[in-house]
């Protein structure tokens, strides 16, 4: 896959939006389009479900020079031969780790990004020797309602103070991708406005011709 400094859209197979499709042909859609990165979420899944939608998209992935990120599951991650681990705060600190050296791999190149809200989340994240890190939701978003959106103030922070590769996540449509780049960032992560679409590998393309 490519170097994190070097992707630039990141995309979903989120079982929450497959409305029926299986998750390896919209991976297969996803690189198509052009996605850098393609992460596999599944809320409401078994892990054993998840292990093996993971064995069936890394392929896909691998054959298309796409990194796949494998959503909570870190084990799942190392055991598929995932490469990259997505956590979110509450995953990762609130189970007691100060840094990712402690969750120890057999798979020494397997990278970690961390979910983050707000600056001290931020900082907190980098200290923790994180890849990347994603800055949001930036707007309100259905993948994760309860969240309250962190705005494009904190777009301009990381733009400003974050040296490692961060991706703005959450409501980013192609309505309001200037604005997102406006604001200083250089990576996105899409979801629905992507995977809600009739031609996924189309809307994908779209936004990769914006960015």
């Amino acid at each position: 896959m490519k170097l994190l400094s070097d992707c630039r859209l990141y995309a979903f197979v989120d079982t929450a939006y497959l409305r029926g499709r299986s998750p390896e042909l919209v991976a297969r859609q996803l690189c198509e389009g052009g996605a850098d990165l393609i992460q596999l979420r599944a809320k409401q899944s078994s892990p054993d479900e998840i292990r093996r939608m993971a064995e069936a998209i890394l392929p896909v992935t691998q054959g298309a020079g796409v990194g796949l990120v494998v959503n909570d599951h870190l084990e799942i991650a190392r055991e598929v031969g995932a490469e990259c681990c997505h956590l979110g705060q509450e995953d990762f600190f609130d189970d007691g780790h100060t840094h990712v050296s402690q969750l120890s791999t057999r798979n020494s190149q397997l990278r970690f990004g961390l979910s983050t809200h707000a600056p001290t989340q931020a900082g907190r994240a980098r200290a923790a020797g994180a890849d990347y890190l994603a800055i949001g939701p930036v707007y309100a978003t259905g993948t994760k309602p309860a969240a309250k959106p962190v705005t494009l103030d904190y777009v301009r922070w990381a733009a400003a103070s974050v040296p490692i590769p961060w991706f703005a996540i959450g409501g980013i449509n192609l309505d309001n991708l200037e604005d997102v780049l406006a604001a200083g960032a250089r990576r996105v992560c899409v979801v629905s406005a992507i995977l809600n679409a009739d031609d996924v590998a189309k809307a994908c393309a779209e936004f990769r011709r914006r960015l």
